[in-house]
């Protein structure tokens, strides 16, 4: 096995400690798979292309201020992890309010943020919309009926391929960085084998 060159420090191990705290009660949709489950696959997803440590701790933590505790929640991570953290985490995030708008509303807003959006931002971005889209693919292909996957979702299933269809064309004129590309390519597969279902 070999060693790294810079080991993984203190900050992301207190990062992924706080992040599995924060969502130790939360499950994926209508699963009982843990939620810290998919933020733990984010972080290795965006390791795993190349990223930094920051980008992969906002992996860890993009979900926390928009599912537990708002704005709150984003100031304390901004203290505890830093600004760069902070404003990956801020912009990863859809929305704060309390109760959530329609749902078409935030997914067009959150589109049109990502042609401002830096590297880090749609690095930790594309990386969260792949494994979800890699899970919610997986879940079909296995189902009995792959309308009870369909139904988890504040969607039609066809809403839900425009979405990812949407993003994807973001991520492709978004920013420069090669460390995305490859990710874009894999989430326009999946997306593609989740299209088969909506027949």
């Amino acid at each position: 096995m070999d060693t790294l060159r810079t080991p993984v420090s203190e900050h992301f191990h207190r990062a992924l400690a706080y992040a599995s705290a924060m969502h130790a009660s939360q499950a994926r949709k209508q699963t009982q798979i843990p939620y810290i489950s998919h933020l733990i696959a984010v972080a290795g997803i965006i390791w795993e292309a190349g990223g930094t440590e920051d980008e992969a701790i906002a992996g860890l933590l993009h979900d926390g201020p928009e599912d537990q505790g708002g704005l709150e929640t984003l100031a304390e991570i901004r203290a505890k992890f830093g600004e760069n953290v902070g404003d990956i985490v801020e912009r990863c995030s859809d929305t704060f309010e309390t109760p959530k708008p329609a749902w078409a509303e935030r997914k067009t807003a959150y589109v049109q943020s990502l042609s401002r959006a830096d590297a880090s931002t749609l690095l930790v971005s594309v990386a969260d919309k792949l494994h979800n889209a890699r899970a919610t693919l997986f879940d079909l292909k296995n189902a009995v009926d792959p309308t009870t996957i369909w139904n988890r979702f504040s969607a039609t299933p066809q809403e839900s391929v425009a979405n990812y269809r949407a993003l994807i064309a973001a991520y492709q004129h978004g920013a420069i960085d090669p460390r995305r590309t490859h990710l874009v390519h894999e989430l326009r597969l999946v997306v593609d084998g989740m299209e088969q279902f909506t027949r």
